[in-house]
């Protein structure tokens, strides 16, 4: 056993330099795969894929070259029956890898949720910030960093916030059942036309949508940016200008009736008023 090793050890350092070799040429990945593709404009999550794939082929034949000069004996066809042979049972221990190797593969090529792009899934709202061949990083509006395993995010409904430029936003408000509905919608559409981040040429919508119990409700819809940042900032300036505009017009925006708010005072307030009734 001792001649027998000390035999192979130049078959083991010679094993050695080539998976050296390997490493070294499977960090010029990026630029090896950059030469494949050429000059065609791939989204960068392809472009991920494609490097992925070439570090992956690099890597498999550096591993059988090294393999076959350590190993006397060895070929690929027989690593590939020693594969075949315990494939079930490879195939039941890393089950959860391989449904999200092929999870994110899938993710890579469709054309929807690319990087960049602001996505909420499983209720977790955030940035898509890098897309591996086993999960996504997902950085969040209060900046911490969500990893989320690709099967997940195939698997459940993705809704992507940012697939288009622009975004409908919506405010809500109510006006005194006094008040004139044509002129309060008069002065609602003039507070948000011209604002800044407001897209005009959707132009602005306004609806009165339902008695409430202490005024009548209008809506107000108009499109902005469809980053979040965008539509807050443009709903911040609608709900400023709509109430300067309602003070101008001598509209009162009312408060919500206090007995819808506090049923059990206003039981209270009942009795009280009973019992006095009834002494009186």
């Amino acid at each position: 056993m001792a001649r027998g090793f000390v035999a192979i050890l130049p078959n083991l350092a010679i094993a050695l330099i080539v998976l050296f070799i390997t490493w070294m040429v499977a960090k010029f990945a990026t630029k090896i795969a950059d030469r494949i593709i050429g000059k065609s404009s791939l989204r960068p999550s392809l472009k991920k894929l494609v490097e992925t794939l070439v570090k992956l082929a690099i890597w498999l034949i550096g591993l059988l070259i090294a393999a076959a000069v350590a190993i006397p004996g060895f070929t690929p066809a027989g690593a590939i029956a020693g594969l075949g042979i315990g494939a079930v049972a490879i195939g039941f221990a890393f089950q959860d890898i391989f449904e999200n190797f092929l999870a994110g593969v899938l993710i890579m090529l469709r054309e929807k949720m690319r990087i960049g792009d602001v996505i909420e899934v499983e209720g977790i709202l955030g940035r898509v910030e890098n897309i591996t061949l086993r999960e996504t990083h997902l950085r969040q509006m209060s900046n911490e960093l969500t990893i989320m395993p690709n099967a997940m995010i195939f698997k459940s409904p993705v809704k992507i916030l940012t697939d288009d430029q622009r975004a409908r936003t919506e405010v809500v408000v109510g006006v005194d059942y006094d008040a004139d509905l044509d002129q309060a919608e008069k002065a609602l559409r003039g507070a948000v036309e011209g604002l800044d981040g407001v897209d005009m040429e959707k132009g602005v919508e306004v609806y009165a949508i339902e008695f409430g119990g202490s005024s009548i409700d209008f809506k107000i819809r108009f499109w902005t940016g469809s980053k979040p940042r965008e539509g807050w900032q443009a709903r911040h300036l609608a709900i400023k200008s709509i109430k300067k505009a309602l003070d101008n017009a001598g509209i009162g925006i009312p408060f919500p009736i206090v007995t819808n708010m506090f049923p059990e005072a206003l039981q209270i307030e009942q009795a009280s008023a009973g019992e006095a009734r009834q002494q009186a």
